[in-house]
């Protein structure tokens, strides 16, 4: 019973987007974005080095390392061991999960880690401006440098779905709060949201180990091939980011949530984009998992 209602979830599109998973994405980070104020823009002169240090990481080495790794292990060394017809969104998942830093959820690293919590808000509206604009070019190269077709209309569909007008939408919504009853009101649906979020965090981890589940079972090699280039960069991009900020003299509050950052991924844009770019998101998922 329960495969035949993930095959009718996942035959559920339009234009290519998985609705299912839309809405859940949708109700998972749009109340996670009502945290994010554009002001803190202004204060990234504050923490320049910590900002520089994962900028850097985040959007000029993090996307190229990855599709090195991808290119190197699932393209090359790993292909004799993988579905021939595959490896194309095989080797496209680990490049969509590293061209995505994480946003939101970045928030509850950086509070496990006591980080400064001025230089995260800071630190996520740079990134979710940026993504917007870099999210596309950069998936269209490095999918281009690596020979996979880029269908630029799905891919930019799934960039203003997943970015631009998510983040209009819950910008409108905060500022509809604060006006009507100040940082109270906005505490107060944020508190409202919050388990609706976190279901609907589940329910899209619970979707997509169903829609990939056959797989999964059935193919731990597989699985285990392709965690590798995405462990290695987890790593790699968190140890670099902590480094680079110690070298530059960056507190401990800072350089914490810094490596989280860079070793973080946006992960429900880069399953949504990969679904709609493939149809499957086996790579993408086994990014979740590790």
């Amino acid at each position: 019973m329960m495969p035949g209602v993930f095959h009718i979830i996942g035959n559920a599109t339009v234009a290519q987007v998985n609705l299912p998973v839309a809405i859940l994405v949708w109700l998972m980070i749009v109340p996670m974005l009502l945290k994010i104020d554009p002001a803190a823009l202004r204060e990234v002169g504050q923490h320049w080095r910590g900002i520089a240090s994962t900028g850097g990481v985040n959007w000029l080495i993090k996307p190229f390392s990855m599709a090195l790794l991808a290119w190197m292990f699932i393209a090359h060394l790993f292909r004799p061991f993988l579905p021939t017809d595959q490896i194309s969104s095989y080797t496209a998942g680990p490049i969509l999960l590293a061209a995505a830093p994480c946003t939101a959820i970045v928030f509850v690293w950086s509070n496990l880690v006591n980080g400064e919590p001025h230089f995260t808000l800071s630190q996520v509206a740079l990134n979710d401006t940026i993504m917007e604009i870099a999210f596309a070019p950069i998936v269209g190269l490095l999918l281009g440098l690596s020979s996979i077709t880029v269908p630029w209309d799905t891919l930019i569909l799934s960039v203003v779905l997943y970015i631009v007008v998510a983040v209009i939408v819950a910008q409108f919504w905060r500022h509809a709060r604060l006006v009507q009853g100040g940082l109270p009101a906005l505490d107060r649906t944020l508190r409202a949201l919050a388990p609706l979020s976190l279901c609907a965090l589940l329910l899209t981890l619970v979707l997509l180990f169903g829609l990939q589940g056959e797989q999964i079972m059935h193919q731990p090699l597989v699985i285990a091939l392709l965690a590798v280039p995405i462990v290695i960069q987890v790593y790699f991009n968190a140890g670099l980011a902590y480094w680079v900020n110690r070298s530059l003299g960056v507190e401990w509050c800072v350089a914490g949530p810094s490596a989280l950052i860079g070793a973080s991924n946006f992960f429900e844009l880069a399953v949504a984009t990969a679904i709609a770019l493939f149809g499957a998101a086996l790579a993408t998922v086994v990014g979740v998992l590790v």
